[in-house]
């Protein structure tokens, strides 16, 4: 995973290719993103993936791992090449499960398509729900 990770914050996108199993599964929860199976598949999609996300970067604020499986809380933040706004910074999470020859053979990933739908648009942010402990006083 952190090879992967490592890949992807690098933009080579053959280096990210070589770090899944030829059967892969990237399945995404959030609207935007587009699940696709298959090392292949997956290659041919990176490319227009990491230019149209400039300046990606993954930021790993957590790895828990167990086995064939694990799971990474990240910060990632980009800019739209399409959208040639501010970056976006949203936070996220991947559950990975690793095959016999330490291939990524399934990646889930979890993160708010509203909220960057929300920094696109150049919304203020929302206010802190109340009880959340978010802001105010202590």
């Amino acid at each position: 995973m952190q090879r992967y990770l490592a890949a992807l914050n690098a933009h080579d996108a053959d280096a990210v290719a070589g770090c899944v199993s030829v059967d892969f599964v990237n399945e995404h929860t959030a609207a935007l993103g587009r699940t696709v199976v298959g090392r292949a598949r997956y290659r041919a999609r990176l490319d227009g993936f990491l230019a149209e996300f400039v300046d990606l970067r993954y930021e790993v604020e957590e790895l828990l791992a167990d086995a064939d499986r694990a799971a990474v809380a990240y910060r990632m933040s980009f800019r739209l090449a399409s959208a040639g706004r501010a970056p976006v910074r949203i936070r996220g999470v991947f559950r990975f499960r690793v095959d016999a020859d330490g291939l990524i053979a399934h990646r889930v990933d979890y993160w708010d398509s509203g909220e960057v739908h929300r920094q696109l648009a150049g919304a203020p942010e929302p206010p802190p729900v109340p009880g959340s402990g978010a802001g105010g006083p202590a």
